[in-house]
């Protein structure tokens, strides 16, 4: 990047001149040849899965990035660029790294392309954007990210085949509780020593017959105060309860025989603390531009139907004045635009067979949550019976130019918020979490609260809607994540990692789900891949003292004053 003093890249410097020396001298073309074994297959086209490969070739090994997607970066090239970081001193080995290199590319002026960044200034979630003192930046534009994952992919000459799903009916060779290799739906196939499942699916995982769970476990699973289901909790303000007047649910307000309006569901919601099959919603985080010169229309979408928003009106009609909470400002007049209030751009209820679906019907879950979203800012932006205050301001706003270019300025990935969870060597549970135990074999620290959205919208006691599943609990202080909770129970598999969709209950999962953790994750699970390659051992036999070592070198903060 021009303009950067070797000063300012002491961070990276000092990470690469352990992985330079490491690195094979080799060429790509003869890397990337379908059929060859490598040490380390790493499954998934996430920031996970672009950290895990990295952290491969600077431990010296082969190692292959097979990426369903053809962007890689997952959500974090693909609009969550307003990161949800908790507590910034526990982010360190090749994630810091990543949020070093965000700085770098904003201190440059030519990185400011609308705005200044005088102009932008010390925007943030209650810190400075920019740190100055840490060299850091956690705030970005979705395309500075993707270009940075393809800068580790050149740097580190890490081959990638992309658009290759994984066969998983067939596609997984096991023997000996051990993946020999895998193959696509395209007839690749790719051995392996260590897999590593970086899929925010876990498809790999469930492939490979390794246990998991979908949904909500009941609070007395495991003893937690925060899982199954949560009824009457108004933690965010993604209720009813925060309006000034309930909202009626039927089409024709007090006549239960007119039928309910468009996503309310009709099934009894549960009782607090109980178990179901239900999971947070989903949505995409949208970047949107009000700059003129950098913004195209909202797509109005094909199958466009105006009543899926009724109940929007409804809320609207109570007073509620929030639309714009969360359009989030990063860099160049964008945003990071998420889900705020009763009914916003998560999908609620829509979602519940996407874990253990087929590639198809996950395809049409993806459409229909992007038609929902379109058509709601279709809706917002011009219906006419949405307060023209907020009808006025949003006609001031689009998608932009410059970002997903090839999608229409619609990001790329849905935000799988939740999908499977892996039940592994060891269960990350609200106890952990809220430090009320002590957590064994730690490989990276979380920080966030245990965030999770609404599962479901139903109709209470009273005739009105509700919202239920929304929670925001945030631990005291940062955590510890155990190295068991990435490794499969050793009588299922003992050659996989699985670091995204890790072994945690339903609401520890709320805070573990960032960004950054997994990318801390998923590199202390490469290390672990490395070690036990060395070793010739399975991964559950990985010396912690070994590994805990590696990570340290590798700059990862496994716990306090650490």
């Amino acid at each position: 990047m021009t303009g950067i003093s070797s000063v300012k890249r002491t961070f990276c410097k000092a990470i690469r001149s352990i992985a330079l020396p490491c690195l094979f001298v080799i060429s790509l073309h003869s890397v990337a040849q379908s059929g060859r074994r490598y040490d380390i297959v790493v499954y998934g086209g996430t920031a996970a899965a672009v950290m895990a490969a990295v952290e491969a070739r600077m431990s010296g090994k082969s190692v292959v990035l097979i990426s369903p997607d053809r962007h890689l970066g997952g959500l974090s090239a693909s609009g969550l660029g307003f990161t949800d970081t908790g507590d910034k001193s526990v982010i360190g080995g090749l994630a810091r790294d990543f949020y070093h290199r965000i700085w770098e590319h904003y201190n440059d002026p030519a990185a400011w392309k609308w705005e200044t960044k005088a102009s932008y200034g010390n925007k943030g979630q209650g810190t400075p954007a920019i740190d100055g003192a840490n060299r850091t930046m956690w705030i970005f534009e979705p395309h500075v990210a993707e270009k940075i994952f393809e800068d580790y992919i050149k740097e580190y000459r890490i081959p990638v085949y992309r658009n290759e799903w994984l066969d998983r009916e067939k596609g997984v060779i096991i023997k000996n509780r051990k993946i020999r290799s895998i193959a696509t739906l395209s007839k690749k196939r790719f051995s392996g020593t260590v897999f590593i499942d970086a899929t925010y699916e876990g498809d790999l995982m469930a492939a490979a017959g390794v246990s998991y769970h979908v949904g909500r476990e009941a609070g007395n699973v495991y003893g937690e105060r925060w899982n199954g289901i949560q009824k009457g909790v108004k933690q965010h303000r993604h209720n009813f309860m925060v309006l000034s007047a309930p909202v009626d649910p039927y089409k024709t307000p007090g006549d239960p025989s007119s039928g309910l309006l468009p996503g309310i569901s009709d099934e009894p919601p549960g009782n607090n603390g109980e178990g179901d099959h239900r999971i947070q919603a989903y949505c995409f985080r949208v970047c949107m531009s009000a700059n003129p010169a950098n913004r195209r229309p909202f797509p109005k979408p094909e199958h466009y139907n105006p009543d899926q928003y009724l109940l929007l009106l409804r809320v609207f009609q109570t007073g509620w004045n929030e639309w714009f909470q969360k359009f989030d400002a990063i860099p160049n007049k964008k945003t990071d635009t998420n889900n705020h209030g009763p009914f916003s751009t998560d999908y609620i209820g829509m979602n519940y067979d996407y874990p253990e679906a087929s590639y198809e019907r996950r395809k049409a879950i993806i459409k229909d949550h992007g038609d929902y979203q379109k058509g709601l800012l279709w809706f917002v932006s011009n219906d006419r019976r949405v307060p023209e205050k907020i009808r006025l301001r949003m006609q001031q706003w689009g998608l932009p130019e410059d970002e997903f270019r090839d999608n229409g300025g619609w990001p790329w990935q849905l935000y799988i918020r939740e999908s499977r969870r892996m039940t592994g060597s060891y269960i990350m549970t609200e106890q952990d979490v809220l430090a009320r135990k002590e957590t064994p074999h730690s490989i990276g620290m979380g920080s966030y609260a245990m965030d999770a959205h609404n599962a479901q919208r139903y109709v209470d006691e009273k005739g009105q809607v509700q919202n239920e599943g929304d929670i925001g609990v945030a631990p005291d202080r940062p955590y510890k994540i155990s190295y068991g909770s990435i490794t499969p129970k050793r009588t299922e598999c003992t050659n996989l990692l699985v670091p995204v969709c890790l072994s945690a209950s339903h609401i520890a999962y709320g805070s573990i789900r960032m960004e950054p953790v997994f990318m801390i994750l998923a590199q202390s699970a490469a290390a672990a891949a490395s070690l036990a390659i060395d070793a010739r051992i399975p991964v559950q036999d990985v010396p912690y003292q070994q590994l805990s070592h590696a990570l340290k070198k590798r700059k990862q903060v496994l716990g306090p004053g650490n």
